[in-house]
């Protein structure tokens, strides 16, 4: 890993430009030098270079290999970062072209979840998804690939080359997180099923990486989870309760962030941590509407939502939420919704809200009433004054629309709940036969 944090730690990002580039451009390197950044570089340069074709072997055509360290050598850097997923022989012949270190976004990320992380399940995870980055790139001098002798003496034979034993041992490191993660996702499967016995809905906050995720998590929640304006301030899911402004007692999820090329040893590595996402009974998924990349950071999204069968297209109601409306230009007007990006076809709805001032959040968890609503059942019991358990078990688990006491004590509750905490209702009260209705 890079060791960050000394005055030495100078760098320049690249990204190769092909042809004449697209619009989006820009915002992705501002995005790579805002990653590199967050790892501690001190960035010196920002630039695009100019490629007709990407060089198999070293990345870059040999010109434009030796224009770029001729520059890298005057900036005195002695980092480079290459907004691109360079492959090992790449990433070793520009090291040794430029005589600097060369990191590639997959690194980068890497490098950032490594210092972010902060429990046990999300250290597990980083390094598993570390060591399998690194694996192909166990890079050696000459000498210390040469066999080591086996057995005894002059009698032994050629052993395994040094390369092999290492690659050996990261094989049975790797294996030891898994069967740890393993244990923390069996860990995690009890801990939802308790829940799911309560049951309190789930709702997932997901969204591009600094979209403002943990900042609307805690406005809604009024939990204290670090929220900075930063690339991936928050790691590790945490899950609040809240009601919502009809009553009904609710779960909130805030999930680690997505970005675009997210290193698919992470999506791997993060398994565990978003079948949250996957078992949610609507996902929020929030976006920055001050992005130039707006689109662009939406689609990155849906398509990891998609890659581990969660979202629209897996049949999970979607709020999509335009954050940070405070920061559009002075001229925005919140109520010319013609100007803010429009909700995609995937989602049932969208609405604008800053969760840096509170503006909006209401009618967000209005939507959020209503998604739960369409997915709910109301019932209606009558229980007499020996029967206050059932009562209590109704304020405790659903939202109580109305309740009447007669003069014989007889107590009559509309509750709206979920048909599976109906069910249960049913079961642990067999006695009281609910009249049930449709809550849409």
């Amino acid at each position: 890993m890079i060791e960050t944090g000394t005055p030495a730690d100078k760098a320049i990002v690249i990204r190769a430009r092909l042809g004449s580039g697209e619009p989006e451009e820009d915002a992705r390197l501002d995005e790579a030098t805002g990653l590199a950044e967050a790892l501690g570089l001190d960035v010196v340069e920002s630039t695009f270079a100019p490629v007709r074709k990407i060089d198999p072997g070293r990345f870059f055509g040999r010109g434009k290999l030796e224009e770029m360290g001729a520059h890298i050598a005057s900036l005195d850097v002695n980092v480079a970062v290459i907004d691109a997923a360079l492959s090992p022989v790449q990433q070793r012949n520009l090291e040794k072209a430029w005589k600097v270190k060369v990191i590639d976004r997959t690194g980068l990320i890497l490098e950032i979840f490594g210092l972010r992380a902060r429990t046990k399940e999300g250290r597990l995870q980083v390094e598993l998804a570390r060591l399998a980055y690194e694996r192909s790139r166990l890079v050696r001098t000459w000498t210390h690939l040469e066999r080591q002798r086996g057995g005894v003496g002059f009698l032994g034979g050629p052993g395994e080359t040094q390369i092999e034993a290492d690659r050996r041992m990261l094989a049975d490191r790797m294996a030891k997180l898994r069967r740890e993660l393993e244990d923390v996702r069996r860990t995690r499967a009890l801990h939802r099923k308790t829940r799911q016995t309560a049951p309190f809905p789930l709702v997932a906050i997901v969204g591009y990486t600094n979209a403002g995720k943990s900042t609307l998590f805690n406005r809604i929640t009024g939990a204290g989870v670090f929220a900075k304006d930063m690339p991936f301030a928050t790691l590790d899911t945490t899950i609040r309760g809240f009601r919502t402004p009809a009553g009904t007692q609710m779960l909130l999820s805030d999930t680690v962030g997505f970005i675009t090329d997210l290193p698919t040893e992470l999506v791997a590595a993060f398994r565990a941590t978003l079948e949250e996402v996957r078992e949610a009974d609507i996902i929020v998924h929030v976006l920055d509407v001050s992005a130039v990349d707006f689109d662009v950071r939406r689609r990155e999204v849906e398509a990891i939502l998609d890659a581990i069968d969660a979202g629209a297209e897996h049949g999970q109601p979607v709020i999509e939420v335009f954050n940070k409306i405070d920061l559009w230009n002075d001229e925005f007007d919140p109520d010319q919704v013609a100007d803010l990006p429009h909700k995609s076809d995937d989602a049932i709805a969208a609405v604008s809200v800053s969760a840096q001032t509170g503006e909006g959040i209401d009618r967000l968890l209005e939507l959020i009433d209503r998604a739960i609503d369409s997915k709910s059942v109301i019932l209606t019991v009558k229980a007499g004054a020996s029967e206050h358990r059932a009562i209590a078990w109704l304020h405790e688990h659903g939202a109580v629309i109305s309740e009447d006491v007669d003069e014989k004590g007889v107590t009559t509750a509309r509750t709206r709940l979920s048909p599976e905490a109906a069910g249960r209702f049913s079961s642990q009260f067999p006695g009281l036969v609910p009249d049930l209705e449709d809550a849409s």
